[in-house]
Protein backbone atom coordinates (compact mmCIF):
# COMPACT_ATOMS: atom_id res chain seq x y z
CA UNK A 1 0.00 0.00 0.00
CA UNK A 2 1.68 3.54 -1.08
CA UNK A 3 0.23 6.96 0.16
CA UNK A 4 1.66 10.37 -1.81
CA UNK A 5 3.70 13.25 -0.60
CA UNK A 6 3.31 16.96 -1.18
CA UNK A 7 6.14 16.15 -3.75
CA UNK A 8 4.42 13.28 -5.50
CA UNK A 9 6.80 10.68 -3.83
CA UNK A 10 5.20 7.15 -3.31
CA UNK A 11 5.83 6.06 0.26
CA UNK A 12 4.74 2.74 1.55
CA UNK A 13 2.69 2.30 4.28
CA UNK A 14 3.83 0.12 7.15
CA UNK A 15 1.44 -2.01 8.83
CA UNK A 16 -1.83 -1.57 7.23
CA UNK A 17 -4.58 -1.72 9.00
CA UNK A 18 -6.29 -3.63 6.37
CA UNK A 19 -3.57 -6.13 6.31
CA UNK A 20 -3.78 -6.94 9.65
CA UNK A 21 -7.28 -7.46 10.49
CA UNK A 22 -8.14 -9.85 7.15
CA UNK A 23 -5.25 -11.68 8.85
CA UNK A 24 -6.40 -11.93 12.25
CA UNK A 25 -10.38 -12.10 11.43
CA UNK A 26 -9.62 -15.07 9.29
CA UNK A 27 -7.63 -16.78 12.07
CA UNK A 28 -8.04 -16.75 15.73
CA UNK A 29 -5.07 -17.76 16.74
CA UNK A 30 -3.21 -14.61 15.16
CA UNK A 31 -3.14 -11.63 17.68
CA UNK A 32 -1.92 -8.32 16.71
CA UNK A 33 -2.37 -5.50 19.62
CA UNK A 34 -3.69 -2.50 18.87
CA UNK A 35 -1.51 -0.28 21.61
CA UNK A 36 -0.57 3.30 20.67
CA UNK A 37 2.69 2.97 21.92
CA UNK A 38 3.57 -0.03 20.05
CA UNK A 39 2.81 1.42 16.81
CA UNK A 40 4.94 4.29 18.24
CA UNK A 41 8.00 1.89 19.22
CA UNK A 42 7.47 -0.20 16.12
CA UNK A 43 8.24 2.84 14.10
CA UNK A 44 11.60 4.04 16.20
CA UNK A 45 12.70 0.18 15.39
CA UNK A 46 12.15 0.52 11.38
CA UNK A 47 13.46 3.99 11.25
CA UNK A 48 16.86 4.13 9.32
CA UNK A 49 18.40 6.91 11.83
CA UNK A 50 17.34 4.47 14.38
CA UNK A 51 21.07 3.34 15.36
CA UNK A 52 22.44 -0.25 16.69
CA UNK A 53 22.32 0.71 20.47
CA UNK A 54 18.56 2.31 20.05
CA UNK A 55 17.61 -0.78 18.01
CA UNK A 56 18.91 -3.09 20.69
CA UNK A 57 16.81 -1.31 23.37
CA UNK A 58 13.85 -0.51 21.54
CA UNK A 59 13.21 -4.48 20.30
CA UNK A 60 13.79 -5.22 23.97
CA UNK A 61 10.74 -2.83 24.91
CA UNK A 62 8.90 -3.99 21.98
CA UNK A 63 9.35 -7.68 23.18
CA UNK A 64 8.13 -7.34 26.73
CA UNK A 65 4.92 -5.63 25.00
CA UNK A 66 4.62 -8.76 23.00
CA UNK A 67 5.23 -11.31 25.00
CA UNK A 68 3.05 -10.01 28.01
CA UNK A 69 0.08 -10.33 25.18
CA UNK A 70 1.51 -13.68 23.95
CA UNK A 71 1.06 -15.19 27.28
CA UNK A 72 -2.11 -14.19 28.37
CA UNK A 73 -4.22 -17.49 27.41
CA UNK A 74 -1.28 -20.22 27.21
CA UNK A 75 -0.08 -20.54 30.52
CA UNK A 76 -1.56 -22.60 33.39
CA UNK A 77 -1.54 -21.39 37.25
CA UNK A 78 -2.21 -23.26 40.65
CA UNK A 79 -2.95 -21.68 44.02
CA UNK A 80 -0.50 -21.37 46.43
CA UNK A 81 -0.81 -20.02 50.15
CA UNK A 82 1.90 -16.97 50.65
CA UNK A 83 2.21 -14.80 53.69
CA UNK A 84 1.75 -10.80 53.55
CA UNK A 85 3.67 -8.55 56.17
CA UNK A 86 1.19 -6.14 57.24
CA UNK A 87 3.16 -4.27 60.19
CA UNK A 88 4.39 -6.81 62.58
CA UNK A 89 2.21 -9.33 61.88
CA UNK A 90 1.67 -12.14 58.64
CA UNK A 91 -1.78 -11.95 56.93
CA UNK A 92 -1.79 -15.63 54.97
CA UNK A 93 -3.90 -15.72 51.97
CA UNK A 94 -4.55 -17.63 48.36
CA UNK A 95 -2.10 -16.28 45.33
CA UNK A 96 -1.36 -18.11 41.83
CA UNK A 97 1.59 -19.39 40.55
CA UNK A 98 2.62 -20.64 37.01
CA UNK A 99 3.00 -24.44 36.69
CA UNK A 100 4.36 -24.80 33.02
CA UNK A 101 7.58 -25.37 32.07
CA UNK A 102 8.82 -22.82 29.38
CA UNK A 103 11.05 -22.65 26.75
CA UNK A 104 12.01 -20.03 24.28
CA UNK A 105 13.67 -20.71 21.07
CA UNK A 106 15.05 -17.50 19.87
CA UNK A 107 16.14 -18.10 15.81
CA UNK A 108 19.60 -17.36 15.23
CA UNK A 109 20.82 -14.25 14.94
CA UNK A 110 18.14 -12.03 14.89
CA UNK A 111 16.02 -13.42 17.51
CA UNK A 112 18.99 -13.29 20.32
CA UNK A 113 17.22 -9.35 20.73
CA UNK A 114 14.42 -11.07 21.77
CA UNK A 115 15.51 -12.97 24.81
CA UNK A 116 16.40 -10.97 27.42
CA UNK A 117 12.97 -8.92 27.90
CA UNK A 118 11.05 -12.20 27.60
CA UNK A 119 13.12 -13.57 30.47
CA UNK A 120 12.02 -10.76 32.22
CA UNK A 121 8.43 -12.32 31.92
CA UNK A 122 9.25 -15.45 32.67
CA UNK A 123 12.49 -16.13 34.30
CA UNK A 124 12.70 -19.86 34.90
CA UNK A 125 12.37 -20.74 31.28
CA UNK A 126 14.49 -22.47 29.33
CA UNK A 127 16.34 -21.43 26.59
CA UNK A 128 17.16 -23.49 23.27
CA UNK A 129 19.02 -22.01 20.37
CA UNK A 130 17.92 -23.04 17.08
CA UNK A 131 20.32 -21.85 13.97
CA UNK A 132 19.47 -21.80 10.62
CA UNK A 133 20.50 -19.46 6.91
CA UNK A 134 19.31 -19.26 3.48
CA UNK A 135 20.65 -21.35 0.81
CA UNK A 136 19.42 -20.57 -3.02
CA UNK A 137 16.46 -19.17 -0.76
CA UNK A 138 15.25 -22.66 1.35
CA UNK A 139 15.63 -22.57 4.81
CA UNK A 140 19.08 -24.88 6.37
CA UNK A 141 19.49 -25.95 9.77
CA UNK A 142 22.76 -25.61 10.91
CA UNK A 143 22.43 -25.38 14.74
CA UNK A 144 20.13 -27.11 17.16
CA UNK A 145 20.47 -27.31 21.09
CA UNK A 146 16.77 -28.47 21.82
CA UNK A 147 17.58 -31.05 25.11
CA UNK A 148 17.18 -34.64 23.61
CA UNK A 149 14.12 -35.39 25.56
CA UNK A 150 11.72 -32.85 25.42
CA UNK A 151 10.70 -31.27 29.22
CA UNK A 152 8.87 -28.38 28.05
CA UNK A 153 4.85 -27.71 27.66
CA UNK A 154 5.02 -24.56 26.01
CA UNK A 155 7.71 -23.01 23.10
CA UNK A 156 7.62 -19.50 22.47
CA UNK A 157 10.02 -19.12 19.05
CA UNK A 158 11.07 -15.53 18.69
CA UNK A 159 12.26 -14.11 15.28
CA UNK A 160 11.93 -9.85 14.70
CA UNK A 161 10.77 -10.56 11.19
CA UNK A 162 8.42 -13.29 9.74
CA UNK A 163 8.91 -12.68 5.84
CA UNK A 164 8.34 -15.78 3.33
CA UNK A 165 7.71 -17.55 7.04
CA UNK A 166 9.85 -20.77 4.86
CA UNK A 167 12.47 -20.66 7.79
CA UNK A 168 9.48 -20.20 10.59
CA UNK A 169 7.46 -23.37 9.32
CA UNK A 170 10.73 -25.44 9.29
CA UNK A 171 11.69 -24.26 12.89
CA UNK A 172 8.19 -25.00 14.03
CA UNK A 173 7.83 -28.44 12.34
CA UNK A 174 11.36 -29.13 14.17
CA UNK A 175 9.89 -28.16 17.88
CA UNK A 176 6.67 -30.37 17.07
CA UNK A 177 8.60 -33.33 16.36
CA UNK A 178 10.21 -32.22 19.40
CA UNK A 179 7.36 -33.36 21.33
CA UNK A 180 6.04 -29.69 22.92
CA UNK A 181 2.43 -29.82 23.07
CA UNK A 182 2.07 -25.92 22.60
CA UNK A 183 3.84 -23.83 20.51
CA UNK A 184 4.27 -19.55 19.96
CA UNK A 185 5.74 -17.52 17.60
CA UNK A 186 6.03 -14.24 18.75
CA UNK A 187 7.67 -11.29 16.15
CA UNK A 188 7.95 -7.52 15.68
CA UNK A 189 6.61 -7.65 11.68
CA UNK A 190 5.53 -9.93 9.54
CA UNK A 191 4.44 -10.32 5.78
CA UNK A 192 0.56 -10.78 4.80
CA UNK A 193 1.65 -13.51 2.58
CA UNK A 194 4.14 -15.48 5.33
CA UNK A 195 1.74 -14.79 8.00
CA UNK A 196 -0.90 -16.37 6.26
CA UNK A 197 0.88 -19.64 4.74
CA UNK A 198 1.98 -20.27 8.54
CA UNK A 199 -1.11 -20.39 9.91
CA UNK A 200 -2.38 -22.40 7.19
CA UNK A 201 0.99 -24.94 6.95
CA UNK A 202 0.30 -24.69 11.21
CA UNK A 203 -2.80 -24.48 12.11
CA UNK A 204 -2.82 -25.41 15.58
CA UNK A 205 0.16 -22.95 16.48
CA UNK A 206 -0.66 -19.32 17.87
CA UNK A 207 1.36 -16.20 16.55
CA UNK A 208 1.63 -12.90 18.18
CA UNK A 209 2.91 -10.12 15.90
CA UNK A 210 3.00 -6.32 16.20
CA UNK A 211 2.62 -5.30 12.88
CA UNK A 212 1.69 -6.93 9.31
CA UNK A 213 3.51 -5.16 6.15
CA UNK A 214 1.76 -6.01 2.85
CA UNK A 215 5.13 -6.89 0.30
CA UNK A 216 7.92 -8.77 -0.11
CA UNK A 217 10.59 -7.92 -2.61
CA UNK A 218 11.94 -10.60 -5.35
CA UNK A 219 14.69 -11.99 -2.32
CA UNK A 220 11.50 -12.38 0.07
CA UNK A 221 12.93 -9.53 2.59
CA UNK A 222 9.63 -7.45 4.28
CA UNK A 223 8.99 -3.85 2.47
CA UNK A 224 9.42 -2.12 4.17
CA UNK A 225 10.05 -4.64 7.19
CA UNK A 226 12.62 -3.62 9.97
CA UNK A 227 15.68 -4.15 7.18
CA UNK A 228 18.35 -6.39 8.25
CA UNK A 229 17.42 -7.08 11.90
CA UNK A 230 20.41 -9.34 12.64
CA UNK A 231 22.72 -6.53 11.03
CA UNK A 232 21.00 -3.83 12.98
CA UNK A 233 20.80 -5.59 16.41
CA UNK A 234 24.46 -6.50 15.89
CA UNK A 235 25.84 -3.41 13.93
CA UNK A 236 27.42 -5.60 11.17
CA UNK A 237 27.04 -5.59 7.46
CA UNK A 238 28.69 -8.73 5.28
CA UNK A 239 28.16 -8.45 1.70
CA UNK A 240 26.88 -11.58 -0.15
CA UNK A 241 29.93 -12.94 -1.55
CA UNK A 242 31.99 -12.07 1.63
CA UNK A 243 29.45 -14.05 3.64
CA UNK A 244 29.37 -17.36 1.20
CA UNK A 245 33.18 -17.18 1.58
CA UNK A 246 32.52 -17.13 5.33
CA UNK A 247 30.52 -20.99 4.51
CA UNK A 248 33.78 -22.40 3.89
CA UNK A 249 35.86 -22.63 6.82
CA UNK A 250 38.86 -22.59 4.77
CA UNK A 251 38.32 -18.87 3.80
CA UNK A 252 37.68 -17.90 7.51
CA UNK A 253 39.89 -15.34 8.72
CA UNK A 254 41.61 -16.30 12.27
CA UNK A 255 41.59 -13.89 15.34
CA UNK A 256 44.40 -14.85 17.73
Amino acid sequence: MTSTTSNNEAVLVAGSANNEESVAKSNNNVTIPKHPILMHKISLLRSSSTNPASFRQVLREITYHLGYEATLNDLNVKTKKLTVPVGNDHITCEGKVLTDKIALVPILRSGLGMVDSMLELLPNAGIHHIGMYKQNQMPVQYYNRLPRKCDSDVAYILDPCLATSQTMCVVVAILKKWGVEKIHVISVVASKSGLEKLVETHPDIKVTVGQVDKDLNENGVIIPGLGDAGDRLFGTHIDEEDEEDLMHQSKRKRSF
